[in-house]
């Protein structure tokens, strides 16, 4: 069965998801957290995308980004696999696969989700219970959206910016943010959401996006496909 096209918008934010093969380690040491970040900025310049957020965890990375044209996210993570697998594959003399399958993505509707999405992946650590506060885990863009803490691998996304007119008021709004627990059934969506590469966002915004790609971006319900179902299916979209 061939693969599902990935949905991709130029100017849209997308969740990506990595895990390491087998739930393997996927970084070993400092150095290699290191050396990802710069093949990330390789990856970023070639692909024009922009990096709002990511974890780096020790099986898995989480990445928040904007192509700034169709398909950037596709050529930005084969070329950051690419290169990372090469270095890995190299420096430990191992073969073989790194990653497990290909990277899990969503597109994200901003206005309504881009600052959850945010929060859920700097407090990956924390809900791994690795560390007791995001700003502890060194090798993710919290210290820099919420301390602005030099970070040459973040693009602050607009929204970002609309927190406050100066960098101390962004940054004080943002760690704000950070003192309510995401709720429970945020958690949830985001996660059903990008494990099967749907859309995240208002049904309003899913509706655009069904529309402009003739894709729908819900889940499947068992049973008989609705007429809008197959008016989408058959690529014939009626209001």
């Amino acid at each position: 069965m061939p693969r599902k096209p990935r949905f991709s918008l130029a100017g849209v934010p997308q969740h990506v998801i990595q895990r390491g093969n087998n739930r393997e380690p996927c970084f070993y040491s400092k150095e290699d957290y290191l050396a990802y970040l710069e093949f990330m900025d390789i990856a970023a310049k070639k692909a024009e995308c922009h990096v709002h957020a990511y974890v780096l965890m020790t099986n898995h990375v989480h990445l928040l980004l904007t192509p700034m044209k169709e398909y950037g996210v596709s050529v930005f993570m084969q070329s950051l696999g690419k290169r990372y697998v090469q270095y890995i594959n190299s420096t430990y003399k191992r073969t073989g696969t790194l990653w497990e399958g290909r990277y899990k993505a969503s597109l994200v509707d901003s206005q309504a989700y881009l600052l959850i999405c945010m929060r859920y992946i700097e407090l990956n650590p924390v809900r791994a219970n690795m560390v007791d506060t995001a700003g502890e885990y060194r090798w993710s863009s919290y210290n820099c959206n919420a301390f602005a803490k030099i970070n040459n691998h973040i693009t602050p996304h607009p929204l970002y910016k609309a927190l406050g007119i100066t960098v101390d008021e962004r940054c004080y709004a943002y760690r704000e943010l950070f003192r309510n627990k995401i709720a429970d059934r945020f958690l949830h969506e985001i996660r059903e959401i990008t494990n099967h590469e749907l859309v995240l966002g208002r049904e309003d915004f899913k509706d655009r996006i069904e529309m402009m790609l003739q894709r729908k971006t819900r889940k499947g319900v068992p049973g008989r496909p609705s007429v809008r179902e197959k008016e989408i299916c058959y690529g014939v979209y009626v209001y």
